[in-house]
């Protein structure tokens, strides 16, 4: 009896490591999803002067090789939400995938064989965009449908952020090597990278099913509504600090960018290597904030509330010295700040949602997020012609009033007791 009983212990113990490994390969799998949706518009940024040269085309005409991949996606997120609450995650993300993969394909194949390519270009990187939404945002809800422990949840996220900020590392430097072997190679790495994703996703990532119906759409958006008439203050808060912080990184990396090479002649991969120093900075702390954070509500508040002060006194630092090593340091700082608060926000919001509407709430989140990244390098592009002091305040005034949201209207010891 005594060794059936040991026996069982030992199966159970073997079921128990089984489980752990599996979740820490289907971590990976949905890692690589926020990083190759990152890859495949950020790491463009450092080749769109190269595809001026070679198709002729004004610089405007070129920044909408990022915009209508943003656009789309902005449009689509919160539909692809719905459609994964109510259809399943997996069977949103891979067909998704799949459809980024065709657009990167179709840029690429015009680029390479068509004359003049310039608009199936853009009908490309529109495919992207489609794939892009139904794509990194469902991770987030899938986070939470498949761990039950908020702690795991919460660390899971900091892994998820921290794929997606890696992404934005390795972006200028992978496009600049690329774009050193041929032109328009960073468009056909998409449709590689894409399929090891829907590989991973398929073989190791398992979706648990809910055991409730789907909701028909009306009795839905009556859930959402009244999710938030009880909860509008500090999810809305959550939007806007989110968005904010997408505007403040990625206007900062559009202006450091900028300056590396007008100023200070640093380009192609070198300017790469010096872009990624901030962004590592991000990584690692997006990293460590996932792992400390766990399921302490109230710490993801001020690790927030500490990141956006730390952000907005290292931007308002800029009006004293254009030094390269000066902004550079500055720009390590505001990373580290906004680096550890991005974690707090998807584990907050993922956390604070019921499984049946989380799809949809997250994914309007990430539409939010993702008019930060559209709407930061051409607002800061303007402004850099104009007073770059005001600019500057302008930045670090955003961050502080992400920094009084956070104080102000998110309450986690309230939150707990709805």
């Amino acid at each position: 009896m005594e060794f059936t009983e040991n026996l069982s212990k030992l199966s159970e113990q073997g079921e128990k490591k089984k489980d752990i490994k599996s979740q820490k390969w289907a971590i990976v799998s949905l890692a690589s999803i926020p990083l190759i949706m990152t890859l495949g518009n950020s790491m463009l940024i450092p080749v769109l002067p190269a595809i001026e040269k070679k198709l002729g085309i004004s610089s405007f005409q070129s920044s909408m090789i990022i915009t209508v991949y943003s656009i789309v996606a902005i449009i689509l997120i919160p539909i692809a939400g719905y459609l994964s609450d109510r259809f399943g995650r997996k069977l949103i993300i891979i067909p998704s995938l799949a459809i980024a993969a065709v657009g990167g394909t179709v840029s690429g194949w015009a680029s390479w064989k068509v004359g003049d390519p310039y608009t199936m270009i853009l009908i490309g990187r529109v495919l992207q965009g489609i794939g892009a939404a139904g794509a990194a945002p469902i991770v987030l809800p899938l986070v939470g449908d498949m761990f039950q422990k908020e702690s795991d949840v919460s660390s899971t996220l900091g892994v998820i952020e921290t794929s997606n900020t890696l992404g934005k590392v390795l972006s200028p430097i992978l496009g600049a090597f690329l774009a050193g072997v041929i032109w328009f190679l960073p468009f056909f790495s998409i449709p590689v990278f894409c399929a090891v994703s829907i590989i991973l996703i398929i073989f190791l990532v398992h979706s648990p099913k809910s055991k409730e119906e789907p909701k028909p759409f009306k009795d839905f958006m009556k859930d959402v509504k009244q999710i938030f008439r009880a909860n509008g203050r500090w999810l809305l808060a959550i939007f806007a600090i989110g968005a904010v912080f997408m505007f403040v990184l990625f206007g900062v990396l559009f202006y450091l960018s900028s300056m590396l090479e007008d100023t200070y002649n640093i380009k192609n991969v070198k300017k790469g290597l010096v872009l990624a120093l901030p962004l590592g900075a991000l990584c690692t702390a997006s990293f460590i904030s996932g792992k400390v954070i766990k399921e302490n509500l109230v710490l993801m508040k001020w690790i927030t509330l500490i990141g956006a002060l730390l952000a907005a006194a290292a931007i308002f630092a800029l009006r004293f010295s254009d030094n390269l090593v000066f902004m550079l340091a500055v720009f390590f700082i505001s990373g580290i700040g906004i680096g550890m608060s991005l974690p707090c926000l998807d584990a907050m919001i993922t956390e604070g949602i019921e499984k049946e509407e989380r799809g949809a709430i997250t994914s309007l989140y990430s539409s939010m997020r993702f008019i930060g990244v559209a709407a930061g390098p051409p607002i800061i592009a303007i402004w850099m012609k104009g007073n770059q002091q005001t600019m500057f305040y302008f930045l670090a005034g955003l961050s502080l009033a992400a920094a009084l949201l956070t104080f102000k209207a998110i309450k986690p010891e309230k939150n707990e007791e709805q």
